[in-house]
């Protein structure tokens, strides 16, 4: 194995989950307390800092995650699902879990919420709806946090 490649990798995806991580975290902060405002042009803001940041981010953290973890497993003899060990299978499966409530639960109710923001301004009132897909985009954000942060420490303390 060479060494130096391999270090590369590790680096890259560690910066993967950095970003990928942080952005999750932050964003739900962020989205929580310009709700909680009530100020239409702050969630307008918010709302949209949030999309933006999820491209850049979210997504290019998870895929320097993914391209990172791929390289190193293959270098290190990992990637064959026969021989893995548990602690890698379900690492993986919790990562993409994560990633599939992403993109059929938070993306598409995310997007909603940004078309809702686009007709706001300094007075005017928030759709009740607005608040009802942040219920769902809070409560499914919440486990698609969780469960990679379970696979941060899966991956990282190997316990099975």
């Amino acid at each position: 194995m060479q060494e130096s490649h391999y270090l590369l990798y590790k680096a890259m995806h560690i910066l993967g989950v950095v970003l990928f991580v942080g952005n999750i975290v932050v964003s739900a902060w962020w989205k929580t307390m310009a709700d909680r405002s009530l100020n239409p042009l702050i969630i307008k803001f918010a709302q949209r800092q949030i999309t933006l940041t999820d491209y850049v981010f979210t997504a290019g953290g998870a895929a320097l995650l993914y391209i990172g973890g791929l390289l190193m497993s293959m270098q290190s003899g990992l990637n064959d699902i026969d021989t893995a060990p548990a602690w890698y299978i379900y690492g993986h499966l919790l990562f993409i879990i994560s990633g599939v409530i992403w993109l059929f639960v938070l993306i598409p109710v995310q997007y909603k919420q940004a078309k809702l923001t686009q007709t706001f301004e300094a007075n005017s009132d928030i759709p009740k709806q607005y608040f009802k897909l942040g219920q769902i985009w809070m409560i499914a954000g919440l486990i698609a946090t969780i469960l990679p942060l379970i696979s941060l420490f899966t991956m990282t303390l190997k316990p099975i």
